[in-house]
């Protein structure tokens, strides 16, 4: 029967030699563990980078818990050791040597020399400490939370230095190209907006790459609840925002590379909008002198002469062109297809509001001619009041200068009488009516 010690009962064979291979098991996967972090790509980079900020901060004290990880990986192998080799004392050990496997394998058997290296992260704010003494179980756990540490750490680096420096060498690449054809096209700093954008943006990609090679960890974002290493992801918002700027300068430059395209078709368009204004503008200007001598008492607005603005920007649009200044041409030829159809517009609103007199006359003359082949159709051309009233509203009408409103109700007399001649006849009292009264 086994008797109680410090670390509880004493074990016996079976239970030393199961405790033994499950330990040997924990030590090959800890050192495999250890070997894989020491070769981990983000580690080795780590090592050789010229870091600063929070990078070189978390780093420095990443490199004092590796150092510690392995001092403590090497007191739980030299342990390991002593209690295979006291094991291997003989095939069925004694009760002195299950006493003192006991004492190895679940006592504070270890020693670390607690001054080689700072103490792990659960203890850094505890007093200093010459030795630290553990058992095997113990020892465990800890190297585990400095592993998971340090691993952290590693990959939360390695990721950011996977994922953005490539991605802003790509970025950087599509701006030179961009910058060659936006110098191609005249897009430049200081004479364009997007050739200031491009500046922009080339100064911030170089600082954002520089940044991110030196200070890997600002720009990671963990994952809140994960409690895996390396749980979160890259912090891509400044890149992100340059290559959403990119894209609207290579909008823009594309924009200026179709003016430049369509530059003559869109100017020849222009002058023909321009042109037809100005026709219609002489011819409103004819129309109203043909108004003034042809209508009396109307009222007849006047008529501006062509933009001599709008030419001159159009002349300015060509030079432009003569002179491949595609960015200049590109905005200006917007604005003036705009003021070329307002002016094109007006110029048809002057005409229309021009010749409205004469388009009111030649209303009253079409419904005159109108009624009298209608009387006429009916038997009734001969009759003398219609005679009459239709000879004086077309004099009236055909006369110049012709007074609309007297010819309108000289027409409206016409259009009375005709009336009353195609309406049925009704007999009445008192004899018959003489219809020139009604005059």
């Amino acid at each position: 029967m086994s008797v109680a010690g410090p670390t509880g009962p004493v074990m016996d064979r079976d239970e030393v030699d199961r405790a033994l291979a499950r330990l040997d098991a924990e030590h090959e996967a800890i050192e495999t563990s250890l070997l894989a972090l020491q070769d981990h790509a983000g580690r080795r980079l780590l090592e050789g980078a010229g870091l600063t900020g929070t990078t070189q901060e978390r780093w420095q004290a990443t490199e004092q818990q590796i150092t510690l990880l392995w001092a403590y990986f090497d007191a739980y192998a030299a342990a390991l050791r002593a209690a295979h080799e006291t094991r291997a004392r003989r095939r069925w050990p004694n009760r002195d040597d299950l006493v003192e496997l006991t004492e190895l394998l679940r006592g504070e058997s270890v020693t670390v020399a607690g001054g080689a290296a700072p103490a792990p992260p659960a203890s850094i704010t505890g007093p200093a400490k010459l030795t630290e003494r553990f058992t095997l179980i113990e020892l465990v756990s800890r190297m585990n939370d400095l592993y998971a540490h340090s691993l952290d750490m590693v990959v939360a680096a390695d990721s950011v230095w996977s994922a953005l420096p490539a991605r802003i060498d790509l970025l950087s690449a599509e701006l030179q190209r961009t910058r060659q054809l936006a110098h191609s096209v005249g897009v430049r700093p200081g004479e364009h907006p997007a050739g200031d954008d491009l500046e922009r943006i080339t100064a911030e990609l170089t600082l954002l790459r520089e940044q991110v090679i030196s200070d890997p960890l600002a720009f990671w974002q963990p994952v809140r609840g994960s409690s895996a290493p390396g749980g979160g992801r890259p912090h891509t918002e400044r890149y992100d925002r340059e290559a959403r700027a990119l894209e609207d300068v290579r909008r823009e430059i594309d924009a200026v590379l179709t003016v430049r395209q369509d530059a003559e078709l869109r100017l020849g368009r222009l002058r023909d909008v321009l042109s037809r204004a100005d026709r219609t503008l002489a011819e409103a200007r004819s129309a109203r002198g043909e108004v003034l001598a042809k209508i009396a008492a109307s009222e007849v607005p006047a008529v501006s002469g062509p933009s001599t603005a709008l030419q001159e920007q159009l002349a300015m649009a060509s030079d432009y062109r003569r002179h491949a200044q595609w960015h200049r041409l590109s905005p200006l030829l917007e604005s003036l297809e705009e003021k070329a159809e307002d002016e094109l517009l007006r110029a048809r609103e002057s005409l229309t509001a021009v010749t409205q007199p004469l388009a009111v006359r030649a209303e009253l003359r079409g419904r005159l001619d109108a009624y009298k082949a209608k009387v006429a159709r009916l038997g009734h051309a001969e009759d003398p009041l219609l005679v009459e009233r239709y000879d004086a509203a077309r004099r009236m009408l055909w006369s110049a200068p012709c007074d609309l409103r007297v010819a309108e109700q000289a027409v409206l007399r016409f259009q009375q009488a005709a009336a009353e001649v195609l309406a049925p006849r009704v007999p009445q009292q008192g004899g018959p009516t003489d219809r020139r009264g009604e005059a």
